[in-house]
């Protein structure tokens, strides 16, 4: 069987050895970039993260990632401690500091910082926000199409841990990931509460059948910006979109499946629980839908 796969896979590159991470208003080389055992990121996983992608100079779609990030931690009740100019600001300096200009991958996590305390509630954290940005060379290098498996693990309930939220908490993916693994699969396919399907661990899922574009209903997938990216693309070239419940059973009779993501913006599904879906490679859909994106991503940067 070939190697496992992620969605996140990506061409080696020796460059990010020596990249520069800002760390609470500081650029430190990565060997530097610390933060303190007591930080309620590390604790608690209390905090919220964005990914953002770098194409030709300009991060797409960064309106939109900065209005996720500041809705995230409002609903978190999270002060980031500065405005959405000092956030672009942050990464544009953090870019420049490591000269980048294309095909890079930022990670921009804020948490609710340093506690006192080894405990969970909030007013222990009396210090302030941490605010972290990863920035990495990165170019997608998927050698074939992705494998899912479904598992037991479901995208829950808006009141227990909303799966819209960009949350640090992510052991309930991890875990859907790890079964995927022992499955034999890439990455995992999760349903939500009522058995439909939903989003993988990382990405949102959508397929192809007879002609029409599908993926969830929403209510408990991850607020993927390009997932919404990918509707409004299939509403403006008039492809059928449907939001939806659909089973699983809808899915392995499915002409094409794909991903969509920050990272890997869509990437094919060639195979569901052991079933090939169409003929395991990338199909015309996903393709004019991942031409589509690249020309919105070019309009975006202006």
């Amino acid at each position: 069987m070939d190697e496992h796969l992620t969605t996140h896979q990506a061409e080696e590159d020796a460059r990010n050895e020596s990249i520069l991470i800002h760390v609470d208003g500081q650029i430190v080389p990565k060997a530097e970039a610390r933060v303190s055992v007591y930080d309620s990121g590390f604790m608690l996983g209390d905090g919220v993260w964005e990914g953002l992608r770098l194409y030709d100079g300009r991060w797409a779609f960064l309106e939109e990632h900065i209005d996720r990030l500041f809705e995230a931690a409002k609903a978190i009740d999270l002060d980031i401690g500065m405005d959405r100019e000092g956030v672009m600001s942050a990464l544009i300096e953090t870019q420049k500091a490591n000269g980048m200009t294309t095909d890079a991958h930022a990670r921009l996590m804020v948490t609710r910082g340093v506690k006192t305390r080894p405990f969970q509630h909030p007013s222990l954290s009396l210090q302030g926000p941490t605010m972290v940005i990863i920035m990495e060379h990165s170019r997608p290098k998927l050698p074939r199409p992705i494998r899912l498996a479904t598992v037991p693990h479901i995208r829950g309930l808006p009141m227990t841990q909303d799966p819209k939220l960009n949350s640090h908490s992510k052991l309930n993916c991890i875990l859907a990931c790890i079964a995927a693994e022992k499955a034999g699969a890439d990455e995992a396919l999760m349903l939500d509460v009522h058995g439909f399907v939903n989003t993988t661990n990382a990405c949102n899922f959508f397929i192809v059948r007879k002609g029409e574009v599908w993926t969830s209903t929403g209510d408990y997938c991850m607020n993927g910006i390009t997932r919404q990216k990918v509707i409004d693309i299939c509403r403006a070239e008039g492809i059928p979109i449907f939001e939806r419940n659909f089973s699983l059973v809808d899915t392995y009779s499915a002409d094409e499946a794909f991903l969509t993501g920050t990272f890997g913006a869509q990437t094919p599904v060639g195979e569901i629980d052991g079933r090939q879906i169409g003929d395991g490679k990338m199909r015309p859909m996903t393709e004019r839908i991942r031409a589509l994106y690249k020309q919105l991503v070019a309009r975006d940067r202006g």
